[in-house]
């Protein structure tokens, strides 16, 4: 049998299937490759476009509006953004930076206008007195042209007739004086700090305190009332205006859409400061406590709360009209300029306390830094030492209490009383240092005590402390009060103590 062998085709015609297949998908596979290439570009370079349109600077100033991100609804693009309020982010906050409101009337601004002459500062501070009427009719009156010419400048409230109040009229238009501030588009504005003009303000410690706070944020920051039942009444989450506060900027302008709906809403309210705190509290910004705003909700001496001040920088004292002088024999407002001059010297360190002792006399001796010295004839712990002594009463009551702070009652027995001494005189020595005086206080304390002990202290007549000036930066640390040592063995010559307020060793303690 034979076999045949099958005979490939040599029809020109007749492609194999294999080569034909192989011909078909290069063509293909090449315009797949295409496609795949240009999606890839498109792609590529479509997120780039995208993420340089929105996070550009550009695009954050309003100049690329093209394939921006959404903004969330109801905001307004750049309301919190640092250059909306026109000033230069990578600047460190200072004093140009603050705006300031204050509260005033045309009866009561010629009196209290000398108030604001101890702390502002022409062509250095920015701000206005607002008043609720024009005092041009008043100008022949003596009052108030030396308060034209030596005071803040002023500005007239707008008309505030058409808002409901129960109980204050005024305190709608004090409560919208910050409103008509943010309305002057004033450039370079980060804070808007409210006060009464009653109020002192230390303005280069509120400039420290605020430069810890980021202002394209919104922030509301103060202080409560001294007495609980004030805060009690009126809320401990308010920031008491006489005390001062301050509004960032994004806070202001996010108030500025609200506030004057947020007026009526709140018209059985007592306070300006209680309406800012409710309209604050609708948009969901708390307060922020710093101990250095003082409302001085106290009736009284002042000298305990003072003495005895927290370890925080001193901003703000408020109703010195209603309370003794601080320093006496003296007038409310000379104590408050000789409380000044030490500030001036050293602002950081104002009312900061030291404790030193003297362990072979037994002595206690506690520095209220540029205002008072207190020596003990006895050894009293750390603790009480920086515990306000109860001088004061509280504002509503006159009770001894309660307050919003710890207090020791003052010495039943005369020969375990401190002796007091006052601030005489301050001065810069060299690039760095200081140089404080204080004279004993001739109020009489003491010469019912009969102890030898304590006529040792009663030599001493004057006290001298030198230090080196507080950086302000110490502030942005822990905080940490200073040492003080006692000069010279304690030895006293010519009825003179010096002392010398220095930074604590590592472990250094205020041990009895």
């Amino acid at each position: 049998m034979s076999q045949t062998r099958a005979q490939p085709s040599h029809d020109p015609l007749k492609v194999p299937k294999l080569l034909l297949s192989s011909a078909t998908d290069k063509p293909k596979d090449a315009v797949s490759l295409f496609f795949r290439a240009a999606f890839l570009t498109c792609l590529v370079g479509s997120i780039l476009i995208l993420l340089f349109s929105a996070f550009s600077p550009a695009a954050h100033r309003g100049t690329a509006h093209w394939l921006r991100l959404p903004e969330p609804p109801g905001t307004d693009p750049g309301e919190d953004h640092p250059d909306y309020a026109g000033d230069d982010s990578s600047e460190p906050t200072n004093i140009s930076h603050i705006v300031f409101s204050i509260g005033g009337s045309v009866r009561s601004w010629p009196g209290r206008s000398r108030y604001s002459t101890l702390w502002w500062q022409p062509n250095r501070t920015r701000g206005y007195a607002w008043l609720d009427e024009d005092p041009k009719s008043h100008i022949g009156d003596n009052r108030w042209q030396v308060a034209a010419s030596n005071s803040i400048p002023y500005r007239v409230s707008e008309d505030t007739t058409r808002f409901k109040y129960s109980s204050s009229k005024s305190a709608v238009r004090i409560a919208r004086i910050f409103l008509e501030t943010f309305r002057l588009n004033l450039p370079r504005v980060r804070w808007f700090v409210m006060g009464d003009d009653d109020s002192v303000f230390f303005v280069d410690n509120l400039v420290t305190v605020l430069s810890r706070y980021d202002h394209r944020e919104m922030w509301y920051i103060g202080g409560n009332s001294e007495s609980v039942e004030q805060d009690v009444m009126h809320s401990y989450g308010m920031a008491f205006g006489g005390g001062g506060f301050a509004l960032s900027y994004p806070l202001a302008a996010r108030l500025s859409k609200i506030f004057d709906g947020c007026l009526d809403r709140y018209y059985k309210f007592y306070g300006s400061d209680q309406r800012v705190w409710a309209c604050a509290s609708e948009i969901g910004v708390p307060l922020t406590r710093e101990l250095g705003f003082h409302q001085i909700d106290i009736r009284g001496n002042p000298y305990g709360l003072l003495a005895a001040h927290p370890l925080a920088p001193l901003v703000s004292l408020h109703h010195i009209d209603s309370v003794d002088s601080v320093i006496p024999h003296r007038t409310k407002f000379d104590s408050l300029e000789t409380l000044m001059s030490s500030y001036r010297v050293d602002p950081p360190r104002i009312l900061q306390q030291s404790f030193c002792y003297n362990r072979i006399r037994k002595w206690s001796i506690a520095i209220s830094w540029g205002y008072t010295v207190r020596i003990y004839p006895s050894l009293v712990a750390a603790h009480l030492l920086e515990t306000p002594i109860r001088t004061f009463k509280t504002w509503r009551t006159r009770k001894d209490g309660p307050f919003t702070f710890n207090t020791r009652s003052m010495e039943p027995d005369p020969c375990s009383a401190p002796a007091v001494y006052f601030l005489d005189e301050a001065q810069e020595v060299g690039q760095a240092g200081s140089l404080t005086s204080y004279n004993r206080s001739d109020d009489g304390s003491g010469k019912e005590c009969k102890s030898a002990e304590f006529d040792r202290v009663m030599a001493i007549r004057r006290i001298v402390v030198s230090s080196m000036r507080m950086d302000p930066e110490y502030w942005k640390m822990a905080p940490r009060r200073q040492c003080c040592e006692i000069m010279d063995r304690g030895s006293i010559k010519n009825g003179i103590l010096r002392l010398r307020i220095k930074k604590c060793r590592p472990f250094e303690t205020i041990t009895i």
